[in-house]
């Protein structure tokens, strides 16, 4: 670990000529810039804004695009540019919220090499890794990969071995991560932070590993989300602190507010069960069965305890989705 530690810290560098300078700049080709419009009345339009700018990868030569599904959730129009510096129109095809996968298809295939995938449950802790958005070599920066534990985000979402990539990348957004093999092994989610015990805290990217995507693209393409029943979703925004889970938003509308959940309230039980943070408070709300399960919860608000049911809903169908068409 210590010598993984100065590696991070003298931001190490990979070279492009290590699977073929030519071959590099091909592989870099196939990361687009992604422009989505979303409209102001969407459900995500006031956490995430109704102007969306970020990347995706070329992954077949019929025009699909793989990116980060919050890019284009909920959008009414999207531009993809190329390597040659066109905007091309383009149209949501498919998100899926328990990965963060998002998928669109252009009007017409760009004139790249698809990417291949590679295989991210053999990247291991300490390898050397390539980041890069849109942009050609001037938009790559040389990581590293600083950790594979758990990541539980606020937003009901749960990655069990997700890579963690440092020194941090800027516009992570959809940006693609490379092995050393130019096969693309994940992609990018967002910006968090990593603890060094003697160190201190570095800022570092979380990226989506592709093997989650491998048993699911077949569906993404077809149906525009896994055919599979959905897990329960409450619309609660929560964090975690010492353990113990908060409330910190509720989503308008959804279960949560219609069953009395609040804002600072603290998630004590599921179900009777204790929660021990973040990702068991999931996985313990997610083990009661599909969407539309109740969800029975113990809650402090205020000064008392509150036995709380909610019903939970499939997030799905709370987004606004234009109807899928061929292009």
């Amino acid at each position: 670990m210590k010598k993984a530690i100065l590696t991070i810290l003298m931001l190490i560098t990979i070279s492009m000529p290590a699977y073929g300078e030519q071959e590099g700049l091909e592989i870099l080709k196939a990361v687009v810039k992604i422009k989505a419009t979303i409209p102001p009345e969407a459900q995500t339009a006031k956490t995430l804004g109704t102007e969306r700018e970020g990347h995706g990868v070329v992954i077949d030569a019929k025009g699909h695009i793989l990116t980060i599904g919050y890019l284009i959730v909920e959008a009414e129009s999207i531009e993809v540019t190329g390597p040659e510096g066109k905007p091309i129109n383009a149209m949501f095809i498919g998100n899926d919220h328990a990965t963060g996968f998002g998928l669109l298809k252009t009007e017409k295939p760009l004139d790249v090499k698809p990417i291949q995938f590679g295989q991210s449950s053999k990247v291991k802790e300490g390898e050397p890794v390539l980041v890069a958005g849109h942009g050609g070599q001037e938009a790559a920066q040389a990581v590293q990969v600083i950790s594979r534990r758990e990541f539980a985000g606020y937003w009901e979402y749960l990655l069990e071995e997700p890579l963690f990539t440092a020194p941090a990348y800027a516009h992570f957004g959809g940006a693609a991560l490379f092995d050393r093999d130019g096969r693309l092994v994940g992609i990018g989610s967002l910006l968090s932070h990593f603890v060094i015990q003697g160190l201190g805290t570095i800022p570092c990217n979380v990226f989506v590993p592709i093997d989650l995507l491998k048993p699911i693209l077949d569906d993404m393409i077809t149906k525009g989300r896994p055919q599979k029943p959905p897990r329960p979703w409450l619309g609660i925004n929560s964090e975690e602190a010492q353990g113990r889970v908060f409330v910190i938003r509720v989503t308008p509308g959804s279960p949560a507010e219609k069953a009395g959940i609040q804002v600072g309230d603290l998630i004590l039980t599921v179900k009777g069960e204790a929660i021990k943070g973040l990702g068991d408070f999931y996985r313990k709300v997610w083990a009661l069965g599909n969407a539309g399960v109740e969800v029975p919860l113990t809650v402090l608000q205020g000064v008392q305890i509150r036995e709380i049911k909610i019903r939970s809903a499939d997030r799905h169908q709370f987004l606004m989705l234009k109807p899928k068409k061929d292009l």
